[in-house]
C-alpha cells in the first residue's frame, strides 16, 4: 500500500525514534582522516565489506597520500594496492579519475557541495551524501542497498530508485536526522533485516513493518 506524505512522515519518524533507542548517534564505519580518504574508501566499499576496506586503506594512503599522488599513479600499481577489495580494476579507474577531476576542478580539495561532488568522475549521490554527512557534517541521506531494502519492507517507500527514495525521505524527515538515520538503517539491515533471511521475530520494528504484517497473517 502506497503511503501518503503525512503517513510516510509519521512512519519514518517512528522508525528514527525506535532505531535511535538502540543505536544512538552512529558514525561511518569506514576509517578516514580527511574528506579525500573518505571519498576513496567509499569507492572501495562497493560490493566489499567496510572491514576489508579498512584493512586496505592504511597502506594505500601511505603510498598515495593525496589527490595528486592518486591522479599520477600507474593504474597497475593502484590495482595491486587495492586488489583484495574486489572489482579492483574498475575501482582503480574510478579512484584515479576522481583524483584527476579533483585536481582539474578543485585544486585537489574535496568540495563540500552536492553539485561539486557529483561533478567528479565516478561520484554519484550516494557517495556524495556520505561525504557531506560524515566528512563535513552537512545533512545527507545515503541510499544504499540496505536502506532500499529496509524502507521498502517497512512500507515507507515503494521504489528501488535511490534518488526517489532520498527525495521521499527528505520530504518528510528533518535534515538533522538524515545522516544518522541512514547509518542506523544500514546497521539494522546488516544485523536484523538482511536480504536473504530477515530476523523478523527479533526485529524492534516488526510492529510497524508491512513486510512482517504480510508474512505473519
Amino acid at each position: 500500500m502506497k503511503l501518503g506524505k503525512k503517513k510516510r512522515g509519521e512512519l519514518l519518524l517512528e522508525v528514527n525514534r525506535i532505531l535511535y533507542g538502540k543505536y544512538g548517534d552512529c558514525h561511518c564505519s569506514l576509517d578516514y582522516n580527511n574528506p579525500m580518504q573518505l571519498l576513496v574508501a567509499v569507492i572501495l566499499s562497493a560490493q566489499c565489506t567496510d572491514v576489508r576496506v579498512n584493512k586496505i586503506t592504511p597502506g594505500l594512503f601511505k603510498k598515495f597520500p593525496d589527490a595528486a599522488a592518486l591522479a599520477e599513479v600507474e593504474i597497475e600499481n593502484l590495482e595491486e594496492a587495492i586488489k583484495s577489495a574486489g572489482l579492483f580494476r574498475n575501482k582503480a579507474k574510478s579512484i584515479k579519475k576522481a583524483a584527476q577531476s579533483l585536481l582539474e576542478k578543485f585544486d585537489g580539495v574535496v568540495p563540500d557541495t552536492m553539485e561539486g561532488l557529483t561533478s567528479l568522475a565516478g561520484v554519484g549521490r550516494k557517495t556524495a551524501n556520505v561525504i557531506l554527512g560524515d566528512a563535513f557534517g552537512i545533512p545527507g541521506l545515503p541510499v544504499d542497498t540496505h536502506v532500499k531494502r529496509v524502507l521498502n519492507r517497512i512500507g515507507a517507500v515503494d521504489t528501488d530508485n535511490a534518488e526517489k527514495i532520498e527525495a521521499m525521505v527528505n520530504e518528510v524527515v528533518p535534515p538533522e536526522y538524515w545522516t544518522n538515520l541512514s547509518h542506523m538503517i544500514i546497521l539494522h539491515g546488516r544485523e536484523i533485516c538482511n536480504a536473504r533471511k530477515p530476523d523478523c521475530e527479533n526485529c524492534i520494528l516488526n510492529h510497524i513493518c508491512a513486510y512482517y504484517a504480510k508474512s505473519h497473517k
